[in-house]
């Protein structure tokens, strides 16, 4: 099920979408918005995949409340005027609707969405398994990552702290350089050893072996650099550096 929101100041067309969504079943509608300042309150507490957009809307128009998000969401615009397309399309959108628009338009660039939540969605299923698989392996020694079309073998000694990124995670080995893999934190940390790797925030795990000093919510690593430590992580970290102390 896609997750989405519409943001539309025209009460008209805003109704329209709203009962173009409700009868597509692959689509959950979150909320409806008169503005986009409404749907960034909406944002802060709701898990959206897909939001449609009107771009002509005050206080806020569509293109500058794009630009502003934070996060990673399937963006289609709806817009009476064909000229803002290319700069829709400059800020990655999936596609753009130009009103009025039928049904089958609305379906038609709805579906790119979904078969690509779907893609993503069986990417990570895959990579669940190999991770589940490799954690079965005590004596595991590389971590096989697809990456840049291909399958890589990562030393996972090498490997100084992972990073979230989206749907990816950046793997950030010795020296100096990074791989970026579609797979998701929770699932990469199911897949490293325990005794070795620890999350210390919502967007970042440890090798333990790599951390030089700690202070004040900064974990400092061998390579130069700092993490942040996340309340929610504190205390299972700060068990762990004070038996190694």
């Amino acid at each position: 099920m896609v997750r989405c929101i519409a943001i539309d100041d025209e009460p008209l067309a805003l109704r329209q979408l709203k009962s173009y969504i409700e009868r597509t079943e692959q689509l959950e509608l979150v909320a409806t918005c008169r503005s986009a300042i409404e749907a960034q309150e909406v944002l802060k507490s709701e898990k959206v995949d897909l939001l449609y957009v009107d771009i002509n809307m005050p206080d806020l128009n569509g293109l500058d409340f794009v630009r502003l998000l934070e996060g990673n969401y399937y963006i289609i615009f709806t817009t009476a005027h064909p000229e803002h397309a290319l700069e829709g399309f400059k800020l990655n959108a999936i596609d753009y609707l130009l009103k009025p628009y039928a049904y089958e338009e609305f379906m038609k660039a709805t579906q790119k969405v979904i078969s690509l939540v779907d893609l993503v969605e069986r990417c990570h299923a895959a990579e669940s398994a190999v991770a589940q698989n490799e954690a079965e392996s005590s004596d595991m020694e590389f971590l096989s990552v697809k990456a840049d079309y291909k399958t890589q073998l990562v030393k996972i000694s090498d490997i100084v702290y992972l990073e979230s990124a989206g749907e990816y995670v950046r793997l950030h080995i010795e020296g100096s350089h990074s791989i970026t893999t579609l797979f998701r934190l929770k699932n990469m940390e199911t897949s490293l050893p325990s005794d070795s790797f620890l999350r210390v925030h919502r967007s970042y795990i440890v090798n333990l072996k790599r951390i030089s000093s700690y202070t004040k919510g900064r974990i400092f690593l061998d390579n130069g650099e700092y993490i942040p430590l996340g309340e929610n992580y504190k205390a299972r970290f700060l068990e762990y550096f004070d038996n190694r102390a």
